[in-house]
């Protein structure tokens, strides 16, 4: 199920990973403002990535074209980076990933352009926390849906909807590996935790319904209603001592 990490040498190279997209993820963030394009900063995270000795993990997966993906408003993930011009007040998703020595690392980020409205900077503060209330319940011996049950009654409890069709996933020599790591569930239940295992966490809250459709370019998702939505992720090592965030800064 998964990588497990049995050696130190895929424990470092586990870490080199989290820590180019870290930076990365701080780099486009710099550079987000209105009048930007998308593009501008997908060009930006592909240079940064290879300049770190690094490769990006989306460019060229199952036919991705981008080396991040870049959400907007209603759009939820997977947006394609091209010509549109970033404006005051949009919600802006991006998703960051790389690969050093064949393991992977994948996060994401929802940020603001310029001023944005009190209810879209709630949205994005909740999707935030909901990340950490799952990532606090990362522990050997624990299971999958302890991460789902705290993920979904924080949400919840703030009012906001959970995409149900994309979830959390197991990350290593693949982008993409078992198990997958919803963010509703009942805990105590799902696979079990065990040491050496990586995952990566990504709760995705809307300000309406959970319901998704996917625009004509078979990559967007976006909300079925129209309304915004948030997207935050990081990759988690499990070991004995507790999560350790490979991704975070």
């Amino acid at each position: 199920m998964g990588i497990t990490i049995k050696s130190e040498a895929e424990l470092r190279l586990m870490k080199e990973a989290g820590q180019v997209v870290s930076e990365v993820k701080a780099v486009v963030a710099a550079a987000i403002g209105p009048g930007v394009t998308t593009g501008n900063l997908d060009a930006i995270a592909e240079d940064a990535i290879r300049a770190a000795g690094a490769t990006p993990s989306f460019k060229g997966y199952l036919g991705f074209p981008a080396s991040i993906c870049t959400s907007i408003n209603e759009e939820i993930v997977h947006g394609i980076p091209g010509s549109r011009v970033l404006t005051e007040g949009d919600v802006l998703s991006v998703d960051v990933g790389a690969v050093v020595g064949g393991l992977h690392a994948d996060s994401a980020f929802t940020i603001g352009v310029g001023e944005i409205t009190r209810e879209a900077a709630d949205l994005i503060d909740a999707t935030r926390e909901s990340l950490l209330r799952g990532i606090e319940k990362v522990k050997v011996g624990a299971r999958v849906g302890d991460i789902s049950a705290a993920i979904q009654a924080y949400a919840e409890s703030k009012g906001y909807a959970l995409v149900r069709k994309y979830v959390g996933h197991g990350i290593g020599y693949a982008m993409h590996e078992d198990p997958s790591v919803p963010n509703f569930g009942e805990a105590g239940r799902g696979p079990l935790l065990r040491e050496g295992m990586a995952i990566a966490i990504e709760p995705m809250l809307n300000l309406g319904t959970y319901k998704t459709d996917v625009l004509e370019d078979e990559w967007t998702v976006v909300t079925a209603d129209g309304r915004l939505s948030a997207h935050f992720e990081d990759t988690v090592l499990i070991t004995e001592q507790g999560p350790v965030v490979t991704t975070a800064p």
